[in-house]
């Protein structure tokens, strides 16, 4: 008589799912949507932003900026990406402040800001909070919310 009795073991930011047959095996592990928003934004803060795109994304995506812009599939947010990225002339500093989830809703969200200059010399620092919607391994839906009017110089002695 062979008897399976199956259970999730959670370490750390992975849930592990096993399997008992005569001897326990594991099948495969999942991450938490926590620590892939973690991970996504590692990546970005190590300069490797489109590459954590490629990964992270949908090719179904939907981004919804704060003025209410709808942005969907992957092509077209690529090429916007890439776009914003060009006109960068200089990163002065960027960082998350905070990334929280709902794991059973898998929502994860996330504080971060960035200070760069343009090509067109103008000096900003951009803060956003971000709602993710994953689907998966991947986001399939990113809305973004931030004062969308003129932003304040970057310069902390102002």
């Amino acid at each position: 008589m062979l008897i399976k009795i199956s259970f999730v073991l959670l370490i750390g930011n992975y849930a592990y799912i096993v399997l008992l047959n005569k001897f326990p095996t594991f099948n495969f592990f999942v991450m938490s949507y926590l620590a892939k928003a973690k991970e996504l934004y590692a990546m970005v803060g190590q300069g490797q932003m489109m590459e954590a795109f490629e990964k992270f994304y949908h090719n179904d995506i939907e981004m919804i900026e704060a003025t209410g812009e709808v942005r969907k599939g992957k092509d077209f947010n690529r090429e916007f990406e890439l776009k914003f990225m060009e006109g960068i002339k200089e990163v002065h500093g960027s960082g998350v402040d905070g990334i929280t989830a709902n794991e059973e809703d898998k929502i994860t969200m996330s504080e971060s800001w960035m200070d760069v200059t343009f090509k067109d010399g103008n000096r900003i620092r951009m803060e956003e909070m971000a709602v993710q919607h994953w689907e998966g391994d991947q986001i399939i839906k990113e809305r973004f919310y931030y004062n969308p009017g003129p932003m304040s110089s970057a310069d902390p002695n102002q």
